[in-house]
């Protein structure tokens, strides 16, 4: 996922949030060797309004507890360097500012207390739209009512600030570099008298890390993403034309497993020029050959057509945001396409719009959290369509366990020739239809497609015999959905 976000916005910061609990520090040097420009350690007592209070009580551990772990741990193993650590959860002070800086961070957050400056009163409503100081709502007559003032929320800061420059003072620190990770100008208090604390041991928070030669104790230098030789700086010099003048581009190239993320260098280039409208359907089509990595076609916008004539590995088409992606195997294989996998696992993770054709199996997990997009697969593993929420999912074959858990949205269309389909729906949130006249429409084209683009034999045998055939599809209708349609035909009639 770091690589991926680093592909599709090169000058963001990839920040990788951790909850403070024991072993983070583990987690935060593995999230650092995989290239994370900023570590977060959020303490438990944080959290917005709209967070349920059992877990805002009872998950997580102070964040002086996580820091203290993932600093010593990355100074340990040469990381620290690499990396900006963050930390939050409940800061007010300057007070609070000094002593994470001394535990190793260098950056801090300050939510709660900036709301409640400009006005928030915590009435935990933030979820609801019924925020009575208008701070967390869209609705125009309580938003009214908000009144707070920007120059408070600086004044805020800059109090902050001066609490911690006068602590920097005393410590004798000149610079915020200079204090990170030097807790020795930390002590324990001594003046607590609960009996729980006389076995409380807090050494190893105030351990002191020294760092290896050429090291230090706070971020010194930048990550390296290894991104130079990637195959997008190809497509990208390739594909001018097309982002310079519109101008229509058709290439090939070959690909193995270590080419990950392919297209979202190049979407994103797009993207800069013609923001979120993008360029006309299959300006820029790509043919690949061979065996590509994960993420292929990762946030890949609207011009852009993929075609890979072999097979992908997991996170296949992730966050699809209004390219086209056909997959179908190489023309040498002598295997049965709809019964062999082609792509892996959590492919269409979160696609917002598009089109996937895809002859062959897929993974678990397949179109999870879907919004717009519009595929085409023949068999899948567990948990398809799960949280999908828009867009149409077509299964020319059989489907796993648990399918459509939690979907609120959209539609799914699976051939169920065998009658066996909905003993692997999960029924609680979705109904199961016959096919209607207008999904038929939807179906046709989304098939004829499919093989006209992969030469599915699946395909083209429903297409051939398209009225027989239909009785087989059964429709997947999330209940909610099928309600709201409901109600608009209904105030449509009576209009």
């Amino acid at each position: 996922m770091i690589f991926d976000l680093k592909n599709a916005n090169r000058k963001a910061r990839i920040n990788v949030k951790l909850v403070s609990k024991a072993g983070v520090g583990t987690i935060a040097a593995g999230v650092t060797k995989a290239k994370a420009d900023v570590v977060l350690i959020s303490g438990h007592d944080g959290g917005t309004g709209a967070s349920p209070i059992s877990s805002i009580k009872h998950a997580g551990l102070p964040w002086e507890l996580g820091l203290a772990e993932s600093h010593q741990t990355l100074v340990k193993n040469k990381l620290r360097s690499r990396v900006v650590v963050q930390a939050d959860g409940q800061m007010k002070t300057g007070r609070d500012i000094a002593i994470a800086a001394l535990l190793g961070a260098e950056e801090w957050g300050v939510a709660t207390a900036a709301l409640v400056v400009e006005g928030c009163i915590m009435m935990r409503k933030c979820h609801l739209n019924t925020c009575p100081v208008g701070v967390a709502t869209q609705d125009p007559e309580l938003r009214k009512r908000f009144s707070g003032d920007a120059d408070h929320v600086v004044n805020f800061f800059r109090f902050l600030v001066q609490e911690l420059r006068e602590i920097m003072a005393e410590l004798g620190y000149r610079t915020v570099n200079e204090m990170i990770g030097q807790v020795q100008n930390l002590v324990t208090r001594e003046n607590i008298n609960h009996w729980k604390f006389s076995k409380l041991d807090l050494s190893p928070i105030l351990y002191k890390s020294e760092p290896a030669e050429g090291d230090t104790l706070y971020n010194s230098e930048a990550q390296d993403h290894e991104m130079e030789n990637l195959l997008d700086w190809k497509l990208l010099e390739v594909a001018r034309p097309a982002l310079e003048k519109k101008s229509k581009v058709k290439a090939s190239f070959s690909v193995k497993n270590t080419d990950r993320t392919i297209g979202t260098i190049l979407s994103n280039e797009i993207t800069k020029i013609y923001k979120d409208v993008g360029l006309e359907e299959d300006s820029i089509h790509f043919k690949f050959d061979g065996t590509a990595g994960q993420s292929f076609g990762a946030f890949n916008t609207k011009g852009v057509t993929l075609e890979l004539e072999g097979d992908a590995n997991d996170y296949f088409g992730k966050g699809l945001s209004g390219a086209k992606l056909i997959v179908y195997p190489s023309k040498k294989a002598t295997f049965i396409a709809e019964e062999n996998s082609i792509i892996g696992n959590v492919a269409l993770y979160g696609a917002t719009s598009g089109n996937a054709f895809i002859r062959g199996k897929a993974g678990e997990r397949f179109a999870v959290r879907n919004s717009g997009a519009n595929v085409v697969v023949e068999q899948i593993g567990d948990h398809g369509c799960e949280y999908m929420t828009g867009g149409v999912a077509v299964i020319l074959g059989k489907t796993g366990r648990n399918f459509g858990a939690g979907m609120s949205g959209g539609l799914a269309f699976v051939y169920d020739v065998n009658g066996i389909f909905p003993a692997n729906c999960n029924k609680e949130m979705i109904d199961l239809d016959p096919v209607s006249d207008e999904d038929s429409k939807i179906l046709f084209d989304l098939i004829n497609q499919h093989a006209v683009y992969t030469e599915s034999t699946v395909a083209k045998f429903i297409i051939s015999d398209f009225e027989n055939q239909l009785k087989h599809f059964v429709k997947v209708f999330p209940k909610d959905y099928k309600k709201v349609l409901q109600k608009k035909d209904l105030v449509s009639i009576k209009k």
